[in-house]
């Protein structure tokens, strides 16, 4: 067994697997093994399935040996946020008054990675009810990069476990950044596609009219493996979109010559220094390649996200409606302050909001109109500094305010997003770089991110867990 093997791609790894030179047992017995080894201080992990996972590997192994081969994710280990129901296995949602909730069926996007052969390792922490901090009685997942830096918020395990070789690919979920901060923290890609391109049917709901569902992977190429897996119509959730899934990875090896690529200088002039840098470069490559770079101006960002919270603390309170208030006291401090809010929306609040959102995504989608793809931060700074107590915390206690000015309007708007590590800083955490496309135009970014890699190496670096001397702390 290579001991390089936690950090392959599914791209590397699939060959492997349908050639028999490597086997899903022997694959998800070395994954299980160093998640035994590392994830009693990374907590990635709410819930592992390891006898299940084996039995899985089992079976995949003996399809390929069969010649049944499913495809790209057959035999490989991956693992989902513990928002998605998995039959007989619970699905907390990061909340202590789920800590019994064992679903009998498993989520669409569960159901889907099975049907592709993938082996379901467990089921990754987050904050509770996906939203900014974590219930006091669970553990915070740790930045497999810097133990005292942000993970990136409600998506947190699918990033560790994805950075830190603790699977190939996770599912995440993002209603106002939780795909692409964790991403962005952890140095690893997150696609959030297009609303309605994946199923929510078996997804714990934040705000159901801007939750996504999309992966965490190690290259663009993995994600769009993934997102090809998951994606498509689903008659138990009316709200998934009926076109007909494309392939995902038809533009691999297109390059991006001639691809109009989005730019608005105010967004890298009002970030973190470092981060601005590392966007700006990104960019650069991007041109070096062949891309126009088209420059946009974007609409006043935090004046129509400020209706965010008006919007996600209300459909909260519908999502959380068998539990709050009757059980109001067993919610940890940050998400009942959450809940709280909600219940204090008027009906007029929420219409201001939506018409801010409105007025946001058509906004958007006219600069969208004008580009190909649009490249921006996707956070406006590196990785802060956290404490547990910030994190199990009230609201009040929380990190930086203006987090969310380049990733709630593609909720808003429900546009897909493709976060790529673009960079370090001088401390060595990773910076990302935000690419946003058009409504069903996930192949296009998954070709952009796939180019950008083939010129740079950022996404082959992994944080320092293994070093012996000691660097991760």
């Amino acid at each position: 067994m290579p001991q390089e093997l936690h950090d392959m791609t599914i791209a590397e790894l699939a060959p492997l697997l349908a050639t028999r030179k490597l086997s899903p047992v022997e694959v998800t017995r070395a994954m299980l093994e160093r998640i035994d080894r590392l994830d009693g201080r990374l907590h990635a992990y709410a819930t592992r399935m390891d006898e299940q996972a084996l039995a899985e590997a089992r079976a995949a192994e003996e399809e390929i040996a069969a010649g049944h081969h499913r495809g790209p994710l057959h035999g490989v280990p991956v693992a989902v946020k513990d928002l998605c129901f998995t039959a007989g296995v619970r699905t907390m949602g990061g909340c202590k008054v789920l800590a019994e909730h064992v679903p009998t069926f498993d989520a669409t996007v569960v159901a889907r990675l099975r049907a592709a052969g993938a082996v379901v390792l467990g089921k990754l922490s987050l904050t509770e009810g996906a939203m900014g901090g974590y219930h006091p009685d669970f553990p915070i997942p740790k930045n497999p990069w810097n133990a005292a830096r942000w993970t990136g918020s409600s998506s947190s395990g699918s990033g560790v476990a994805t950075a830190a070789g603790l699977c190939f690919a996770a599912l995440g979920s993002d209603t106002g950044g939780s795909i692409r901060f964790p991403a962005a923290c952890c140095g690893v890609v997150g696609l959030k596609p297009t609303w309605g391109r994946v199923s929510r049917y078996g997804v714990l709901a934040l705000a159901e009219s801007m939750d996504h569902v999309g992966p965490l992977a190690r290259s663009a190429a993995d994600a769009g493996i993934v997102l090809q897996a998951i994606a498509g119509a689903d008659p138990h959730d009316p709200t998934t979109r009926r076109e007909t899934v494309p392939h995902m990875l038809s533009g691999l090896g297109r390059g991006v010559r001639g691809v109009r690529v989005g730019c608005d200088p105010r967004f890298l002039a009002d970030v973190d220094a470092e981060v601005s840098a590392a966007v700006a470069s990104g960019v650069a490559v991007l041109a070096d390649l062949g891309a126009e770079i088209v420059e946009v101006e974007l609409p006043d960002v935090d004046a129509h996200v400020a209706g965010w919270a008006a919007l996600c603390t209300a459909e909260a309170l519908v999502a959380h409606a068998a539990s709050y208030p009757s059980r109001r006291d067993d919610y940890g401090p940050w998400f009942r302050t959450w809940l709280d809010i909600g219940a204090a929306v008027s009906g007029a609040d929420y219409a201001r909001a939506h018409q801010q959102r409105l007025e946001c995504s058509a906004r958007l989608q006219a600069v969208l109109a004008e580009v190909d793809v649009l490249a921006c931060p996707a956070m406006p700074v590196p990785a802060f500094p956290v404490t547990d107590a910030m994190q199990h915390g009230t609201i009040g206690e929380w990190g930086p305010v203006n987090l969310q000015r380049y990733t709630v309007p593609t909720n808003y708007d429900g546009a897909p997003t493709l976060s790529l590590p673009c960079g370090v800083t001088r401390d060595g955490l990773p910076l990302s770089l935000q690419l946003v496309a058009r409504h069903l135009a996930e192949p296009l970014l998954v070709q952009v991110g796939h180019a950008f890699e083939q010129a740079t190496d950022w996404h082959r670096r992994r944080p320092p867990l293994d070093d012996a001397s000691g660097a991760w702390a």
